[in-house]
């Protein structure tokens, strides 16, 4: 058997090229500092494209870091990496800028997406308003994700949709954006639902 022999169709059928997996572009968002950036570089295959700056004085009086204590830079215009989830389909992570100050970028960046991961800090629900309501808005597909800092969260999961006022439709699920397995598990429930919405 020669090296391109699996690559091909065998009997009489013509010689069929494998095709390269579909592109998929899926959005991960959220408020400041809930994990966009950790998730999509726990998850891509690639060394991941980051537009992080050093926070500084200036924008430290702007963005809360009181939860985030730790934190030194942030993401001004984007996070990017990709994860082939099989040999038919290659999704392609946009991670948005947390900060309602770079809210212009977002249609640019969501444009073409089949759904949204939408990371919540349960210490801080209301950081994620802003991506919960342009979701809703657009209706785009999302999912909600409840970061676990610390291997806990804050609220259970329905308090969390309760609060966030989001429908049934919309899955909410624990995950930790440090976990490949666990980014994973929640990127493939918005894929579930961007596939049922598209069989309607």
């Amino acid at each position: 058997m020669t090296p391109t022999e699996p690559l091909l169709a065998r009997g009489p059928a013509a010689r069929v090229a494998v095709r390269p997996p579909l592109p998929v572009k899926m959005v991960i968002a959220g408020g400041f500092g809930v994990g966009k950036t950790t998730a999509v570089g726990a998850i891509s295959e690639i060394e991941p494209l980051t537009t992080e700056a050093s926070i500084t004085e200036v924008a430290a009086g702007v963005d809360d870091l009181t939860h985030t204590p730790g934190k030194t830079t942030t993401t001004v215009a984007m996070d990017f990496g990709c994860i082939t989830i099989d040999p038919t389909l290659k999704l392609y992570l946009f991670g948005t800028p947390g900060q309602e100050r770079f809210g212009f970028m977002w249609d640019d960046i969501v444009e073409g997406a089949v759904g949204g991961l939408v990371i919540v800090d349960t210490r801080r629900l209301d950081d994620c308003y802003a991506a919960v309501d342009y979701f809703e808005h657009k209706g785009i597909p999302f999912a909600v994700a409840v970061n676990a800092f610390d291997g806990r969260v804050e609220h259970a999961l329905e308090d969390v949709r309760w609060a966030l006022d989001v429908s049934e439709g919309v899955p909410v699920v624990v995950f930790d954006a440090r976990e490949r397995g666990s980014v994973r598990d929640a990127l493939l429930v918005v894929l579930e639902l961007a596939l049922a919405r598209t069989g309607q």
